[in-house]
């Protein structure tokens, strides 16, 4: 989810698969009483098959089920460079892991679970997601199963913030609300941004869909911009030097559309963010662009880096219905004079806390006619609202994003997977 710069399938049913033992069935002789050597061989019975849960089509199984022993697989190891390298190897360093492995409230097992989560939704996604669907059934499908997949319960796992679902110019902070009827049509370019949280660490990652070749160049660019910025990523790594290694490598690329080239360009006000707990905006901005930001990434920082590509002007502004919100982390008490504001704020604090949520998921959760409630907590500055973010029409945008997590030792791209 970015942050932006100021200035039917069926479920089928749990498959288990059956370990096979190693051995043959073990054969116990006993002798019995008053027997001699004709007495009777008794067969020891053999222990019950373990059962291992797999994952079922589309994904809908609990990854607790999965992984019992509740470690995750781990994400993409880059080593830190240069002045960071003598990390890989400390052992005052690996201490400080095991440390903080041992931990509860800052396992790294909270951050791999939701990444796991991540990965196996999105993978289905891309299977499912075909021209003709609404946003809807879209947004549906991939919050299904990251509910059921994250084992939903209350602020404990859930999902990170609403599934970002935007086309073509627009770029980002789109998903439908109740009695949205687009639907997906072959020539458009959807960024999908999916948001997974486990104990409040939560996993932003993003990757664009097209259905046929026009814009794959705008893609590619964008992707590869987005595993500079990673690569580039590190302890003591000023953020605007990070921002000029995304550009620079963004805007190595053109676009041909119908016989004419478009440059494609960094969307200049839109940045990557680190991120907090519970809290997906945490206070620092990765640009898209060269800029003289001399803030430093730190040690233990977890960072959505994304990267957003335009064949427009590289500028987005706010532009349709708003569909994103979330409570300000450091609200202001005021007084509400809306007795519904009131009971609405404690609804929101109650189910998302400051998690980004929106119309859908209040929807979801029973409330009703909750408009003007929700722009009252607007206007006072306790809720913070979200618009699409959108470049000229016309234009073609896309995203791709990465979660990672700046551990003592190495930097780990959490949300890497097989797929980007």
């Amino acid at each position: 989810m970015p942050s932006k710069d100021k200035t039917q399938v069926e479920e089928k049913e749990i498959v288990t698969q059956e370990h096979e033992d190693d051995g043959e069935e073990d054969d116990v002789v006993e002798e019995i009483a008053g027997g001699g050597e004709g007495a009777k061989k008794k067969k020891k019975k053999k222990k019950p098959k373990k059962k291992k849960a797999q994952q079922s089509d589309p994904p809908r199984v609990g990854l607790s089920k999965i992984f019992p022993n509740g470690v995750y697989p781990e994400g993409e190891i880059q080593p830190y460079k240069d002045d960071n390298a003598w990390r890989t190897t400390s052992e005052e360093k690996r201490y400080d892991e095991r440390m903080a492995m041992e931990d509860p409230e800052i396992t790294y097992q909270s951050i791999r679970r939701a990444a796991e989560v991540h990965r196996q939704v999105r993978q289905s996604a891309r299977k499912y997601i075909r021209p003709g669907m609404t946003m809807t059934e879209i947004a549906n499908f991939i919050e299904d199963g990251s509910r059921a997949l994250v084992e939903e319960n209350g602020l404990e796992s859930g999902i990170g913030f609403p599934t970002g679902l935007s086309l073509n110019h627009c770029a980002a902070h789109y998903t439908p609300n109740a009695g949205d009827t687009n639907v997906l049509q072959s020539g458009d370019v959807l960024k999908i941004d999916i948001g997974v949280h486990v104990k409040g660490r939560i996993v932003d990652s993003a990757f664009t869909l097209n259905f046929e070749p026009t814009y794959d160049k705008l893609i590619e660019a964008v992707k590869a911009a987005t595993d500079t910025g990673v690569r580039e990523s590190g302890i003591d790594v000023r953020l605007g030097e990070i921002g000029g290694a995304i550009q620079e490598t963004m805007e190595s690329y053109e676009v041909e559309v119908n016989g004419k080239i478009y440059p494609v360009k960094s969307i200049e006000n839109l940045s990557g963010h680190s991120i907090g707990l519970y809290q997906i905006h945490g206070g620092k901005s990765v640009q898209l662009v060269k800029n003289d930001d001399q803030t430093k990434m730190e040690e233990g920082e977890y960072f959505a880096v994304e990267t957003f590509g335009s064949t427009g002007r590289g500028r987005v502004v706010e532009s349709g219905e708003c569909s994103h919100y979330a409570k300000i982390i450091d609200a202001p008490h005021v007084p509400l004079r809306l007795t519904s504001a009131k009971s609405l704020l404690k609804s929101i604090t109650h189910n998302f806390g400051t998690l980004p949520f929106c119309r859908r998921y209040l929807d979801r959760v029973g409330e009703s006619k909750y408009l003007l409630a929700l722009n009252h907590l607007v206007q006072q500055g306790i809720v913070q609202d979200y618009p699409p973010l959108c470049d000229a029409r016309g234009s073609m945008t896309a995203q791709f994003e990465h979660t990672i997590f700046l551990r003592p030792t190495v930097k780990e791209v959490i949300s890497r997977g097989d797929d980007y």
